[in-house]
């Protein structure tokens, strides 16, 4: 098996495998402990809520699973949230492979949360990740939480404040939007990840 997609049972899986399928890359859909340790590649979608997401995790045996995992992992939207050591979304303790805490994205009459929507991708690093991304390409969002800018940050967006679009830190990466729902940008991050060494 070369991909684990983790079922949670929350939120985006059907839209991550179907974009895995027309890359054609082999994937599961699981939740077996042993299953997602032995993969070479991890993706952990999400939508909802942080301590649920959690709660579901622990149930499932998987939080030291995940902590433990030392190949290409890849948090989607909820997911990039839960890398990070808390969320201020129900006081929820996250998986802590990030440093930092994920908070409320302020609203306003002219940026309503959730922010859902495309926007763009900025202050882009370089990394294997955002390799053929320029500047300036559009993402898909759907959040009311955001993560931090730190040392992990790797590609930011603005919606009533910059946040951290993508995030990364040795083999652990992060994307706040939905690369499955990106287009062609986000076709070609989750190929560069699919081509990371394991």
């Amino acid at each position: 098996m070369t991909t684990a997609v983790v079922k949670l049972g929350i939120g985006n899986t059907a839209s991550v495998m179907f974009a895995l399928e027309r890359l054609g890359a082999p994937a599961r859909l699981t939740d077996d402990p042993t299953q997602i340790a032995e993969a070479e590649r991890v993706i952990l979608p999400g939508v909802g809520a942080a301590a649920h997401a959690m709660a579901l995790i622990d149930r499932k045996g998987l939080r030291q699973v995940l902590k433990a995992f030392e190949r290409p992992l890849l948090g989607i939207c909820l997911g990039q949230q839960l890398l990070f050591e808390r969320s201020e979304e129900g006081n929820a303790e996250g998986l802590g492979l990030l440093p930092g805490a994920v908070t409320r994205l302020p609203a306003s009459k002219q940026a309503p949360s959730p922010h859902m929507g495309w926007a763009k991708l900025a202050d882009i690093a370089s990394s294997p990740l955002l390799e053929g991304v320029p500047n300036a390409s559009y993402a898909y969002f759907v959040h009311s939480y955001v993560c931090p800018l730190a040392e992990s940050t790797i590609a930011t967006a603005e919606y009533g404040r910059r946040f951290a679009a993508v995030v990364a830190r040795g083999s652990t990466f992060g994307c706040q939007f939905h690369p499955e729902r990106s287009g062609a940008v986000g076709a070609r991050i989750l190929s560069n990840f699919l081509s990371l060494p394991c």
